[in-house]
């Protein structure tokens, strides 16, 4: 074939950092980087969870000391980032074992799913906020 009766091909470009705010990502794709995101804020939490409960196990008067540290409220938005995190993680993960056994694969099912587990995942967020900062 000649060049002029070859038809253009199709260009497919990398989004440039710069494009990243208006870029609009479906609400899976958000769902899975949040998931990715939780696993990953657990794992650099996890020295001071631990720390927490190694202090908490050694006498009366420590646990007495972290019951008072735990109640300052920077430390329960702490504790209610950690609930975030582990309850989205929990949910999306429950959401990606469905989908491994290629239930819910399609794209309509698969943002019903991400909705789903953002609903679920932010009402148990809620329950534990209001536990956490004594409305119940």
């Amino acid at each position: 074939m000649s060049e002029a009766a070859k038809p253009p091909r199709p260009q497919f470009r990398n989004i440039n950092i710069t494009q990243i705010a208006g870029y609009r990502m479906p609400l899976a794709a958000l769902v899975s980087i949040m998931h990715r995101v939780s696993g990953l804020f657990l794992f650099l939490m996890l020295p001071f969870i631990l720390y927490l409960l190694d202090n908490s196990l050694l006498s009366e008067g420590t646990f007495e000391y972290l019951k008072g540290f735990a109640s300052n409220w920077f430390v329960k938005l702490v504790v209610l980032a950690l609930s975030w995190a582990y309850l989205h993680h929990f949910c999306a993960g429950i959401r990606h074992l469905i989908m491994d056994n290629h239930i819910g694969l399609d794209k309509d099912s698969a943002r019903k799913s991400s909705a789903g587990v953002l609903v679920v995942s932010i009402a148990l967020v809620i329950l534990v906020a209001l536990k956490l900062f004594g409305a119940f």
